[in-house]
């Protein structure tokens, strides 16, 4: 593994800015582990900047952004040149380090655990078999193992313990499927006359609508006014009520 060397200080001057105490950085914001690059968060454009020097920390010059507009030139950060001063031994900052991630991790939701998606359903074809596809089955088996050759294959008349354990499923699937479909026509056939009956029953419950919609009086005028017909046009109703005065109605003191 490749020894890495720390970076030289390559001026004596800084920023005179007052040195920053690595007991006055959030552990999270410096790396001083050995055998690693030293590396700080620059406190004025907040990028990680590499620290030079072995026992005289110091932020490597750098510019305010990486990205310079097309003319323009660099601007150099004032974070340059900040000395960065061991108050603390590297043990201790570790050990603040550990207590920040484990307050962190704190913090963070539970984990959620997601269960397994659920196999997907046989199809009902190989839950229960139908006539037909028994038959296929035991017809493919019946080819393949009379040409096998084997010892107590299936032949014209003997069957092997697998070829008669398909013979019976297939007489069973025959007469289920016989007794279904037999149940399923008397069904349809009795769900229709039941509906014919119900619909006979509405019928006469709404037969006479004038009749039902009339009042129990009995009344001629209630029953014309409770029946809905059109009436012609340019015709008069046969029920009048009291003439409209069509001249002014003078009512004297």
């Amino acid at each position: 593994m490749p020894q890495i060397r720390p970076g030289r200080v390559r001026t004596k001057r800084d920023n005179r800015r007052a040195p920053l105490l690595l007991s006055a950085i959030r552990p999270e914001n410096v790396n001083v582990r050995e055998g690693e690059v030293k590396s700080l968060v620059c406190p004025d454009c907040r990028t990680w900047r590499r620290l030079m020097g072995d026992t005289k920390l110091k932020i490597r010059e750098h510019c305010r952004s990486d990205k310079v507009a097309a003319g323009k030139k660099h601007d150099r950060c004032p974070g340059s040149n900040q000395v960065v001063q061991l108050d603390i031994t590297i043990e201790q900052w570790s050990e603040r380090m550990l207590a920040a991630d484990s307050t962190a991790t704190g913090r963070r939701s539970a984990r959620q655990h997601y269960k397994p998606l659920p196999a997907p359903a046989k199809p009902v074809t190989k839950l229960l078999p139908t006539a037909q596809t028994a038959l296929t089955a035991y017809r493919e088996h019946f080819k393949k193992c009379q040409a096998s050759g084997a010892p107590g294959r299936c032949t014209g008349s003997l069957r092997c313990a697998v070829g008669a354990k398909l013979a019976r499923v297939y007489e069973q699937r025959k007469v289920l499927d016989r007794e279904r479909a037999r149940f399923d026509r008397s069904y349809i056939a009795a769900a229709a006359k039941n509906t014919e009956a119900e619909w006979a029953k509405h019928h006469e419950a709404t037969g006479d609508a004038k009749a039902a919609m009339a009042k129990r009086s009995g009344t001629t005028v209630e029953e014309a006014n409770n029946s809905c017909r059109i009436r012609q046009a340019d015709t008069v109703s046969e029920f009048r009520g009291p003439q409209v005065p069509l001249q002014p109605v003078r009512i004297s003191a």
